[in-house]
């Protein structure tokens, strides 16, 4: 993996596939190469690191007007030349996203037929399987489907053939993968912002597919019979998926919050019960709930389990897919799966849905990418309204995904009758305060000061008791992953059981406080660490003394608390990771859609 851009067309393909793959780059990578036909020779350029080595290689004077592009994050071998993409078997030459499971097994098969393999990717060894079955069948897509019955795994593949220079082939499974058009220009792609610059028109790949694409037709085929796939139009733009002035994606991402909250609960509740039950799914039968996710998905989950229990009194359990998709799991005829990712492709959350699905459970998605391969697969699928999301880190899509689970909560309340219908046009007041509410959380003041006290530091610690320890845990991820501090988020009161022993003079300390409930212990437990030198930082909606740095979150409703408590942790994230001069779009090591185990 990372990311996949081909153009087939009459423009310059060097030209086409550069864009595309520099519109890619939030993804993460760690080397790049094209592959493009010219005098019907096929010529391969690849360059360890950022896309720049690559374009600095290329001759732009080459007017190529077919080729095949990639972003790689390693996955097999390390980050080098050697193993960067495109790879070349005999007449074959491909880029792949995903992971091969069987490929030690077939490269045994294929070096005993006289492969000898260059790298140490998995992609090369499916290179030189297409070729090795291109010596009995002659036929490229009798070729390609035959490989989709022997490879195990996950595959998204753009493909050239050295026979048949005036072609593109494409393939997918369990890997995102889309064909764009404009006229008689062609582009396949890993995702949507690589093509906007030139069409928003797109077809989605489903799993086994393969797109044959030439200047003048585009043909998909699925077990060997041509099919039809329905054109999709992009509701975005090109501006979505560009900084419109602002120095990194993410703090543009994080001022888009409050148009991205209101119109996702919009989209769902004008106020009404009745909006409710029209827009969302039917909960009437369940009795009890799993929500699936991964990363930050899975801590809007454990933000939800507390909204869910505390409100609509319905036990829910919050599973990490990579672990439920291989654990015993206990259903009940009245459970229902939710599962949560941003881009509907994430591997882990997409074979625990097949897995639920099989279990004969009704399943939610709820993403962000309408016609994703878990919003196809699940019962009922739900979109967050989002839009284009470009900065490894998530913040837009987080809060999408907490507004919406805010609603799913409101209406399994009103089912159960912990909440009155009369309490709605309380709600719906809050909601329509809440927008300038994360405006004025946005444009404090505070963050870059807080953050200049703390940023050298190289452990900080989170803090809090229930529903705040789920939102304590997203802010330490979202420290940790554009700052490399190493930061955690503990209960607060599992302090005396160990953690406290880490407490050093001056240690960053970083306490959130929502639910008044359970005020006065986690205000003890903070007081504990200042004692021992911490310097606290306190995300509150009440005033406390006795902290060095305090935020103070305005009132709201407590399905909404979470929604404004996240964007301190954010922005302040944001300006440590600032100061410390890290690539804050770009995190080393991290890729945006995670779409291999």
């Amino acid at each position: 993996m990372c990311g996949i851009v081909g153009y087939i067309g009459h423009e310059n393909a060097l030209t086409k596939i550069i864009t595309g793959l520099t519109s890619l780059e939030y993804r993460g990578y760690d080397s790049a190469g094209v592959a493009y036909v010219l005098d019907n020779q096929i010529k391969i350029i690849k360059k360890e690191g950022r896309i720049e080595n690559l374009k600095s290689a290329l001759s732009l004077v080459d007017h190529p007007t077919i080729g095949i592009g990639h972003t790689r994050w390693a996955t097999h071998g390390e980050a080098n030349e050697r193993n960067a993409h495109p790879h070349q078997a005999g007449k074959f030459t491909i880029v792949h996203n995903g992971i091969i499971e069987n490929y030690q097994e077939l490269k045994q098969m294929l070096e005993k037929n006289g492969y000898t393999m260059k790298s140490d990717t998995d992609t090369e060894v499916a290179c030189a399987l297409f070729d090795f079955l291109y010596r009995d069948e002659k036929n490229v897509l009798k070729v390609l489907e035959k490989a989709t019955t022997l490879l195990k795994g996950s595959y998204a593949f753009g493909i050239l053939c050295s026979d048949d220079t005036s072609t593109i082939y494409a393939m997918r499974h369990a890997s995102p993968l889309i064909i764009a058009t404009k006229e008689n220009e062609k582009f396949i792609a890993s995702d949507i912002p690589a093509i906007l610059e030139y069409t928003n028109e797109y077809y989605l790949l489903e799993d086994d597919d393969i797109a044959v694409l030439k200047e003048d037709s585009l043909t998909f085929y699925h077990e060997g019979r041509e099919i039809t796939r329905p054109k999709q139009i992009f509701e975005g733009n090109l501006e979505t998926s560009q900084k419109g002035g602002f120095p990194h994606f993410m703090l543009k991402e994080i001022y888009e919050q409050p148009k991205v909250i209101q119109e996702t609960i919009r989209f769902y509740f004008d106020g009404t019960k009745d909006s409710l039950h029209k827009n969302l799914p039917d909960l009437q039968s369940y009795e009890d709930i799993h929500i699936v996710a991964c990363g930050s998905a899975y801590h809007a989950g454990l933000v939800s389990k507390s909204l869910m229990e505390e409100i609509a009194n319905i036990p829910v359990t919050v599973f990490v897919a990579s672990e439920y998709r291989y654990q015993k799991v206990f259903y009940h005829a009245k459970t229902l799966v939710i599962l949560i990712s941003q881009s509907g492709e994430t591997a882990d959350t997409l074979a625990s849905l097949r897995k639920a699905k099989e279990a004969g459970m009704d399943t939610l998605a709820i993403v962000n990418v309408v016609g994703s391969s878990i919003a196809r697969e699940a019962s009922k699928v739900l979109y967050t309204k989002a839009g284009c999301e470009i900065a490894v880190a998530t913040t837009k899509a987080y809060s999408a995904q907490l507004a919406l689970l805010s609603l799913l909560t409101l209406k399994l309340a009103l089912l159960h009758n912990t909440i009155k219908e009369e309490e709605l046009e309380t709600i719906n007041e809050k909601i329509n305060l809440l927008p300038k509410q994360m405006e004025d959380l946005i444009h404090n003041p505070q963050y870059q000061k807080m953050a200049t006290s703390i940023y050298h530091h190289h452990d900080i610690f989170y803090l809090g008791r229930k529903i705040d320890y789920a939102i304590s845990m997203e802010g330490a991820l979202k420290l940790k992953e554009i700052s490399y501090i190493n930061s955690v988020a503990y209960p607060a009161g599992e302090l005396k059981h160990g953690t406290i022993s880490l407490i050093e003079e001056n240690t960053p300390v970083i306490g959130v406080i929502t639910d008044s409930s359970i005020k006065e212990k986690t205000i003890s437990n903070l007081e504990e660490t200042a004692a021992r030198g911490a310097r606290i930082i306190l995300i509150s909606k009440e005033e406390i003394d006795k902290v060095d740095d305090l935020i103070l979150l305005p009132h709201t409703h407590a399905l909404l608390e979470p929604i404004l408590a996240i964007i301190p942790l954010q922005l302040l994230a944001y300006e440590v990771a600032r100061l410390r001069g890290c690539d804050i779009d770009k995190p080393r090591n991290l890729a945006k859609s995670v779409t291999v185990e």
